[in-house]
Order: C-alpha cells, then sequence, then structure tokens
C-alpha cells in the first residue's frame, strides 16, 4: 500500500514535469474515462512559431499520444505549399492554380488571417487543390473546411467523369507547294480561300515559297470527340463552425475545388477526423510569430473554436526575444492572448512550454528567454495556467554547448535539428504523461 508520504514525494518531484499540473484535471478526466470505455475524443491544440509549423515536435507527440490513447484523427492541417512555405510531411498539396498569401507577422492588412495565421485566397475560379495523405496513420473519415465567417466557399471531391460532346470539324488535308504556284491558284483548286489557307498555316501574307507544305483546311467534315473532365463534388454538410463531409471509408486523397456560386475563395485550413475514439493533435505555427502577432487578428480567436479544444499549449516567446522585448512585455501580451481566448468562451486548460535555449543576436546567450522562464512561474497559478519549461529542461543558457555537441540545436543557434525538435517532443510527452499518472494515483 502507498502512503500519503509517497503521494507528496511525487507531487515534489523536481525533475522533468509540469508545473501547476492541477489545472490539467479536466483533460486528464477525458483521458481516464477514454482508456477504460474508448468513448471520447480528446482535441488537443498546439500553437507557436517557426517551432511549430515544421511539424516536428508535435508530430512526436502527437505519434505518442495516440498511440497510448488513440488516434482520433490528423486534426488541423493546412496547404503550407499552397503559400510557398514550410509544413507537416504527413500530408502534401498542389494545385494547378496559384494561390496568393498574406501572414500574421506582417502589419495588418485586410487579408483572411485567421486559424492558421496565414491567409489563403483566388479572386477566380478554375482550379482544383489535391490533398495526398502521406502517412496511412491519418486517412480520414471526415473533413472540415475553415473559411472567414464560415462562408461556403468550397466543394470537396474525390473523383471526376468524363464528359463526351459530339462535333464535327473541317477535314484538313496538305498540298506541297510546286515552283510558280501562287496562294490564289491553290485556293481555287481545293474550292477554299486564300484566307482560309493562310488562317491554318499561320502565314501574314501571300507570299509563299516551292517545296513547303501546306494545310488545307477543306470543305468536307469529319465527326470529332471532345473529352471533357470535371470533378464529382460531395454533398457537403454545415455547422457552426465549417462545411464538412463524412465518408464511410477511410479516405488517403481529396480534392478541394470552387463551389461554382461564389467568386472569392478564402480558406483558413481544414479538419481531417477518424471514426475512432482517441487524440486528435492539431499543431498551429508561423514562422516568426509571436503572441502580439496572433493577437492583431480576431478571426484566429473566433475560428479556434471550431477545433473544440480540450487543451491548449503554447511554444511562443523565441520571437519576441529578437525584438529585446523585457519578460513582463512577453507575459503581457501571453495575458492579451489567454483574455482573447477566454472571450470566444474557450475554456480549455492551457500548458505554456518556455522558448528553448538560444543565442542572440551576435551569437551572444539570449538572456531574453531565460527572463521570460524565470518569470513565467510567478504568473502561472496566478492566472490558472500550467508551465513546462523546456528552457529548463535543454540546459538554459549553459546548455547551448552541448546542444551543438549533441546535433541537437541547428547552426543558427535558434532552430533547432530533427533530433533536436524530436526530444523536445519525447521530453514534453514524458512530463505529460507523468502528471497523468500523478493525477490517477492521487484519485
Amino acid at each position: 500500500m502507498i502512503s500519503k508520504i509517497d503521494s507528496a514525494m511525487i507531487e515534489s518531484y523536481m525533475g522533468n514535469h509540469i508545473y501547476n499540473a492541477k489545472v490539467l484535471e479536466s483533460v486528464f478526466k477525458r483521458l481516464q474515462e477514454n482508456e477504460s470505455q474508448n468513448n471520447q475524443k480528446i482535441n488537443i491544440v498546439h500553437i507557436g512559431d517557426s517551432h511549430i509549423q515544421g511539424d516536428l515536435m508535435t508530430n512526436k507527440i502527437r505519434k505518442i499520444l495516440q498511440q497510448k490513447f488513440g488516434n482520433a484523427g490528423r486534426g488541423f492541417v493546412f496547404p503550407y505549399q499552397l503559400a510557398k512555405t514550410n509544413g507537416s510531411y504527413n500530408e502534401r498539396f498542389s494545385s494547378n492554380r496559384t494561390w496568393e498569401s498574406y501572414r500574421n507577422i506582417y502589419p495588418v492588412k485586410n487579408r483572411p488571417v485567421g486559424l492558421s495565421g496565414i491567409g489563403l485566397w483566388r479572386d477566380t475560379g478554375g482550379f482544383a487543390v489535391q490533398m495526398n495523405i502521406k502517412d496511412p496513420a491519418y486517412k480520414f473519415n471526415s473533413i472540415h473546411i475553415i473559411t472567414p465567417q464560415n462562408q461556403n466557399m468550397f466543394d470537396l471531391a474525390i473523383s471526376s467523369q468524363t464528359n463526351i460532346i459530339e462535333s464535327t470539324e473541317r477535314k484538313v488535308i496538305t498540298h506541297k507547294i510546286k515552283k510558280g504556284e501562287a496562294i490564289s491558284v491553290i485556293a481555287d483548286k481545293y474550292n477554299i480561300s486564300v484566307i482560309d489557307i493562310k488562317k491554318a498555316n499561320g502565314l501574314k501574307s501571300n507570299n509563299i515559297r516551292a517545296g513547303r507544305v501546306l494545310k488545307i483546311p477543306t470543305n468536307e467534315t469529319k465527326p470529332k470527340q471532345i473529352k471533357n473532365s470535371e470533378f464529382v463534388p460531395l454533398t457537403l454538410v454545415n455547422d457552426t463552425f465549417s462545411h464538412y463531409y463524412k465518408s464511410e471509408k477511410a479516405l488517403d486523397k481529396i480534392y478541394l475545388i470552387p463551389n461554382k456560386e461564389v467568386s472569392d475563395y478564402e480558406l483558413n485550413g481544414l479538419v481531417l477526423e477518424k471514426d475512432t475514439s482517441g487524440i486528435t493533435y492539431s499543431g498551429i505555427g508561423v514562422n516568426g510569430a509571436k503572441f502580439s502577432d496572433y493577437n492583431k487578428y480576431p478571426l484566429f480567436f473566433e475560428q479556434l473554436k471550431s477545433l473544440h479544444p480540450d487543451l491548449l499549449i503554447f511554444s511562443l516567446g523565441t520571437n519576441e526575444s529578437y525584438d529585446n522585448m523585457e519578460a513582463s512585455s512577453y507575459i503581457k501580451q501571453l495575458r492579451e492572448f489567454i483574455e482573447n481566448i477566454r472571450k470566444q468562451h474557450i475554456d480549455a486548460p492551457i500548458i505554456v512550454m518556455t522558448p528553448p535555449p538560444s543565442l542572440h543576436r551576435g551569437r551572444k546567450p539570449n538572456v531574453y528567454v531565460r527572463d521570460y522562464a524565470e518569470r513565467i512561474n510567478s504568473v502561472a497559478e496566478k492566472d490558472d495556467f500550467a508551465v513546462w519549461d523546456l528552457y529548463d529542461e535543454f540546459g538554459g543558457i549553459s546548455g547551448i554547448r552541448k546542444l551543438k555537441a549533441d546535433g541537437l540545436i541547428g547552426p543558427d543557434y535558434v532552430h533547432y535539428s530533427k533530433k533536436g525538435y524530436e526530444k523536445q517532443g519525447n521530453l514534453f510527452t514524458e512530463a505529460f504523461l507523468k502528471a497523468y499518472d500523478n493525477f490517477k494515483f492521487k484519485k
């Protein structure tokens, strides 16, 4: 039998842990219920900067948690390729047309910058966006389309049909020009006009030379078949947050096509889910982003509701440090970010990850991220959020040299290697599962 002293020892564990984990009880209860009854979808949403956009750390967390609690789907995805930037390797997007894009890191403009932090739009149709799932684990049964104010701008298709149109065309023969032969003589021979011959051969004048072969459009006709392939739109359903399609069969490919009744097309992202219980883990990141960049666009917070988050995780602060932002200003922006979320009646618990160690301009120790990490715990309990101290787990200022020696940090000493991001994911998941086990143990 485990004594109360043992319980206290676990609570005071000072290794890799989540501070103020008591705020996570609501999500822990759902995870525990799903473990016993296999009847819950738990939606985790991880918001950040370039460390998150690339989906290396988040993909590692996603895989581990879904292996333990079940895979309910990929969650939020965005066609980063169409915005000409990097994204997840789990899915790939392509289009036959180019798209305009705008990111929340730029000055505010009237652009559809919402849930993805990147606005993507076109003002003409004629496009088909193909999405291919690369990881078979993320085949999906339902796909939700997120647009500004949930406007019905797109249709979906999984196949196309070929229409054959019967018509006729003029029969074309050839004529080799003889020496001294004029174009008018040739036209008279075939009972057609000089203009017909010039048009068929791209001639600008009546001058022709012997030996050339001319195309002669005769007055005879021949049957012609025109094949026209078009996508077959699926039947979509809409709710408050999205237009969506549900399939009995798991899909690994789909096409996003224009709704022909509209003329402007603005896409904020897609949500992919499976017909199973477990976890969806959505990553939302923008290269160079800060809390203040997300705070500029109310549409982001309005659309966040479409993901029905049960847990929110924030990974921002590195770019604030490059603006020489003091810890007090960083915390002010964090609080504004949380306030904007709460205004939308999103009551999910929050984990704030401190920024990882990095070097500042001129490769000096980044004391700003150190200050953020030192200050954040002092406001966590008051503001009712949890903290995971990635800065400390990766060795702080003194750990940079070892991170480099171990191949974990990149040559810019700001971004990390694939190995480095995956280690961050492993460490966070370890801390999260320890907190979850502690919750179950106390009960």
